[in-house]
């Protein structure tokens, strides 16, 4: 929002030439620009999410304070552009009475661009501060005082609102994340005997609750008190970063707790472990069995003349045994759960590995066409850095062995015959041009 500088031959240069017209007109366009300008921050201010969020909300403390004193620089701002917008089309039909302006004309027009010949209110000359006492009589401003002032209340009631805006982003999101953590933590702990009155930890984290719900409502309320200036020294807007002190106090005594409630768990919680474990061991095999089914099916489709074997389902005993296996951990009968959690460990391991082997066999097929297709394409390339893309017999064969590896079904031993055709008729094609590349050596 910067303003231009003096016009040549302003008043308080007496001996200085009136401006002639471009000059005058070059003002005008640059105090225009400038008008665009200032029009266009305000409305963003008048529509920024934390200006909406400030207004909305029931706030306390610095916020409060320093959000009341925004609102009034605010509605000053807009008083003092209407300033502004005035004097500035009062310089514009001034020019606009004559093509040629006259000296008189000249002399009014830098006394309007350049002048203190912009009167403004008392309130808004007081920059938006609370009327107290006798009313503040009316002040008169060039336009480039009166821009000056703008920028000024333009960056305190902007640094209010981005600031605000940027602890809301960052504070209450976090704390919520921490408070389901917590309560997912305090979930577990119970279950293993950690509760309030009984363990330290259980009365640790109630602590923690009630600290995590003060600070979001302190945050929501005064949003400022959260926010540390940046150590630069920067004057922009929002310059800083969110004070996160508390929340990271509360996290690590969080992290504390949950590292106590696992060492209680240690004992309890390894049968679950390992029945988790196997859970995922058998999920892993049935996707397995399940992408080979697929598999077979789209091999089936696009390969012929393959031997493909079958894939069975998944293993009902196993399955059976594992929800026996979490009814012993239910019923904490642990000399039934132990040998049974051994045997089972071992067969949903051979589980695993016999599925792998069924995907890797069926899917055989489709991988011997990517290598012959691949090794296709190698030998054409190689034929068409020798300048002999254009052979009619390694065309035909080229052709012939890409309609077949890019057909479906395709028969893998007819397709693997013309590939080693055409690398035949590559390589004594190619034979010439090397002993001719021998020969000029």
């Amino acid at each position: 929002m910067g303003v231009p500088g003096p016009f040549p031959g302003s008043p308080g240069r007496p001996d200085a030439p009136v401006p002639d017209r471009e000059e005058v007109d070059r003002a005008l366009e640059r105090l225009g620009a400038e008008y665009e300008a200032i029009e266009t921050s305000l409305l963003a201010l008048q529509d920024h999410a934390g200006r909406r969020l400030l207004e909305g909300a029931e706030l306390s403390g610095t916020t409060k304070e320093r959000w009341a004193a925004a609102e009034r620089s605010i509605t000053v701002l807009w008083s003092l552009f209407d300033a502004y917008t005035a004097a500035l089309e009062s310089a514009r039909e001034l020019r606009e009475r004559r093509r040629w302006p006259s000296p008189e004309d000249l002399a009014e027009l830098t006394e309007l661009l350049h002048g203190e010949g912009v009167t403004v209110p008392g309130a808004a000359a007081a920059d938006g501060a609370p009327e107290d006492g006798p009313a503040r009589p009316d002040e008169r401003f060039s336009l480039e005082s009166l821009v000056a002032r703008i920028n000024g209340l333009y960056a305190r009631s902007l640094d209010v609102i981005v600031t605000a805006d940027a602890v809301w982003s960052a504070l209450p999101a976090r704390i919520d994340l921490l408070s389901a953590e917590l309560q997912r933590t305090r979930s577990l702990a119970h279950s293993v005997g950690v509760r309030p009155g009984e363990h330290p930890a259980g009365d640790d984290l109630e602590r923690i609750t009630e600290e995590l719900l003060r600070l979001r409502e302190r945050v929501i309320a005064d949003p400022l008190a959260f926010w540390v200036s940046s150590s630069t020294g920067s004057s922009a807007p929002g310059g800083g970063r969110p004070d996160t002190g508390r929340y990271d106090r509360a996290a690590r005594a969080l992290e504390d707790i949950r590292r106590e409630v696992a060492a209680v768990l240690d004992v309890r919680q390894d049968a679950e472990r390992r029945l988790m474990q196997l859970r995922d061991v058998l999920s892993r095999a049935d996707r397995t069995l399940t992408e080979a089914r697929q598999a077979r099916g789209e091999v089936l489709a696009k390969i012929a003349a393959s031997e493909v074997p079958a894939v069975s389902g998944p293993s009902t005993a196993l399955h059976e045994q594992l929800a026996a296996a979490a009814d012993y951990r239910r019923r904490a009968q642990w000399h039934r759960l132990s040998p049974l959690l051994d045997s089972l460990e071992e067969r949903a391991e051979d589980e695993l590995h016999r599925a792998r082997e069924s995907l890797t066999a069926v899917t055989a097929p489709l991988a011997v066409r990517a290598e012959l297709r691949g090794r296709l394409d190698a030998y054409r390339a190689k034929v068409a850095r020798h300048g002999l893309a254009g052979d009619p017999l390694l065309t035909e064969r080229y052709d012939l062995a890409r309609r077949m590896l890019w057909s479906a079904p395709c028969d893998l031993r007819a397709a693997e015959q013309a590939v080693w055709r055409y690398q035949q008729a590559a390589a004594e094609a190619l034979v010439p041009q090397q002993l001719e590349g021998r020969g000029e050596s």
